[in-house]
């Protein structure tokens, strides 16, 4: 995932001048944004409900807030739970207003009596390793209705499935595209989700701990669990 765009999401005004980009460290030093976390492509957020009933109060309590402050994010709504994401750009970047938003929105929760969840929050990718001179982006993006993000993503214009990314083959392997999975989690879950992995027959390739781990299937598929997104620069350590 890039973070070259500097377009805002859509629906914005594309005669506006972009917002300007806010780090994790900057996300998260902001007042009332301490239930949210910064995965993959935006501040996601979990709430736990009992009911579609009260899922629906609490969607209904955030389209108020969204009438207040003008931005709008991604909610998908479970009778177990609502999950928001915010985002200012079409890379995933943050602005003050995500802040806002979030603030926003976790007042509203909290006046429901709802409590965060974070380990149920998660983004899920594809990383697509490609040879030297060989561009497999149409292909994907047709298969799947994606479109192009940036140089490196393709996307689901409605957000709902996982990402492509889109990367050199290392080493070259004329013919050989390989294809693994990157896991986005909040940093306090990344260590607890490893360990799963590992429990039920995973192996750590690589280790950036806390940051990432590779980690590889009893027969040898890969897995990227990231943290990075989450840390205090947005980037990987």
């Amino acid at each position: 995932m890039t973070d070259a765009q500097s377009e805002q999401r859509d629906g914005a005004d594309a005669s506006a001048p972009p917002r300007s980009r806010v780090t994790a460290k900057e996300f998260h030093d902001s007042p009332g944004v301490e239930d949210w976390r910064v995965l993959f492509w935006g501040a996601h957020v979990h709430y736990s409900t009992s009911s579609f009933a009260q899922a629906s109060a609490l969607v209904a309590a955030i389209a108020e807030v969204v009438d207040e402050v003008g931005h709008e994010p991604d909610v998908d709504v479970r009778p177990h739970g609502v999950t928001v994401r915010t985002f200012s750009r079409a890379d995933g970047a943050l602005s003050p207003i995500d802040a806002v938003l979030a603030a926003s929105i976790s007042r509203a929760a909290r006046g429901l009596g709802l409590e965060p969840d974070p380990s149920h929050l998660q983004t899920v990718g594809i990383a697509v390793a490609e040879g030297e001179g060989v561009d497999t982006r149409p292909f994907w993006a047709a298969a799947l209705g994606y479109e192009d993000n940036g140089d490196e993503d393709a996307t689901d214009p409605l957000r709902r499935g996982p990402h492509l990314w889109f990367h050199p083959l290392d080493p070259a392997k004329p013919g050989r595209g390989r294809t693994h999975i990157d896991v986005s989690v909040p940093r306090d879950v990344a260590e607890a989700r490893v360990a799963d992995a590992v429990a039920a027959g995973g192996r750590i390739v690589r280790s950036n701990a806390p940051h990432w781990w590779t980690i590889a299937s009893p027969d040898n598929h890969g897995i990227d669990v990231a943290a990075w997104a989450d840390f205090e620069d947005g980037e990987e350590g």
